[in-house]
């Protein structure tokens, strides 16, 4: 009961990445307050104060209706353009930079929250003017609750003007990497701390028994924990065979145990795996090196055309990989100083090979974009040489193969020695 429990949990906390999450969470405590203003209006708060503070009471039928309604046509407008400027957002950050920046954009908590603040005050106007009497013998008007609508559509106003600047923000590429960056660099260090592996812990896993997956989708999150706990309940040990952020199909081969295990155990290790269809950075840190190569890819397209913006994602690569190099390839999950979890991840040099396979395809003929990558990887050379050793003949291999194919690509002679100079 307990894992269920757990398992929904997380399948709850999922949805505060929804677009429409923070929206309906606001609109339900629009409504909310809404009757709550009714009740006490019902109890005659509006007939109190117009004899106790006149001046904060709306005592007009046709005032508090013009009110109303203006504010519901104007807030359902603001809503209109606020959100027509952020499909516009999106649509330029997918032609201009990356497609992969799009989940980013679309869970900014902020503009999901004053799109909440819109509804919300629309549906109150709205339940507020229906409950206007047009005539009645007793006392009626909820003018102090008109009042409360009032204050209302100043937050809206306030909001629309930081949406406005927010927007504006959000817009320029140095800010989406910087949010990339910091996103990933939290999550590193994260990991970089709570990191425990020694190679000798953990037994050879070639001739264990394979388990497939039930589910498809990207692994986004694994709870090794509670996987330590289950394997010591069962004096089993557990190697994860898929890196978490890749695509798993059903039936792929999801992990291994050195013991063949029975169905409720099987069941439970599944429970702690968590797939989506979406990926994002908080799970996956390997996804911002993707994201920033892309934009870098991207800008020295010919349509775009933009060596600034390059020389600016190498920038943050070198910082995301400096990082990276203080990571093990693979982490162990402990219990008592016993290793019951093994989890792999992408490799250094897999990862290193990705990001400059694609930036030597496609940034190999610009002299000053490949001067860029040279310092970048005689910098991770100098932390490598300091922190992690066994990168070196990596990096190495990565600077020679960016001076090949900058030779084949660059005809001018002094601008190959120049590469070779800075090698």
């Amino acid at each position: 009961m307990k894992d269920k429990a757990l398992v929904l949990f997380r399948k709850l906390y999922r949805l505060k990445d929804k677009i429409a999450f923070y929206p309906g969470l606001l609109a339900i405590s629009g409504l909310v307050f809404t009757y709550l203003m009714i009740y006490l209006e019902e109890q005659g708060i509006s007939k109190y104060l117009l004899d106790v503070f006149p001046s904060l009471v709306i005592n007009n039928t046709e005032t508090a209706r013009s009110l109303l309604t203006t504010f519901i046509s104007g807030l359902i407008s603001i809503m209109v353009f606020s959100f027509s400027m952020v499909m516009i957002l999106l649509n330029q950050a997918s032609s201009n930079f990356s497609p992969r920046l799009l989940p980013g954009l679309i869970s900014n908590r902020r503009h999901q929250i004053i799109l909440g603040v819109y509804i919300a005050t629309i549906l109150y106007c709205i339940f507020i003017l229906v409950y206007i009497e047009p005539e009645s013998d007793k006392y009626q008007l909820p003018g102090f609750a008109v009042l409360f609508s009032i204050l209302f559509m100043v937050s809206c106003l306030a909001a629309f003007i930081y949406f406005i600047h927010s927007i504006s923000q959000e817009i320029q590429i140095n800010n989406i990497m910087d949010k990339v960056f910091n996103i990933s660099k939290s999550r590193m260090l994260y990991l970089i701390d709570n990191e425990a592996y020694n190679e000798n812990d953990f037994p050879e896993t070639d001739n264990w028994i394979t388990y497939k997956s039930r589910s498809s989708g990207y692994l986004q999150n694994v709870a090794a924990e509670k996987l330590a706990d289950i394997a010591k309940d069962k004096e089993v040990k557990i190697d994860i065979a898929v890196i978490k952020g890749l695509f798993v199909s059903e039936k792929n081969i999801l992990f291994t145990s050195e013991k063949d295990l029975d169905e409720e155990t099987l069941d439970k290790i599944h429970e702690q795996f968590d797939f989506a269809k979406s990926e994002f950075i908080e799970d996956n840190y390997v996804l911002a090196f993707k994201q920033i190569t892309e934009v870098a890819v991207k800008a020295m397209s010919p349509g775009i055309n933009d060596p600034g913006t390059a020389l600016n994602a190498i920038d943050y690569l070198s910082q995301l990989f400096s990082l990276r190099i203080k990571k093990n390839d693979k982490s162990l999950a402990y219990i008592d100083d016993l290793a019951y979890v093994s989890m792999a991840t992408v490799s250094f040099k897999d990862l290193i090979f990705q990001v400059m396979a694609e930036l030597r395809t496609y940034c190999k003929h610009d002299v000053v974009i490949v001067e860029k990558l040279l310092k970048m990887l005689l910098h991770l050379k100098r932390i490598a040489a300091e922190e992690n050793k066994t990168y070196l003949p990596i990096i190495d291999e990565e600077i020679e193969s960016l001076i090949l194919d900058a030779e084949a690509a660059i005809a001018n002679k002094r601008d190959i020695v120049f590469i070779k100079s800075v090698a």
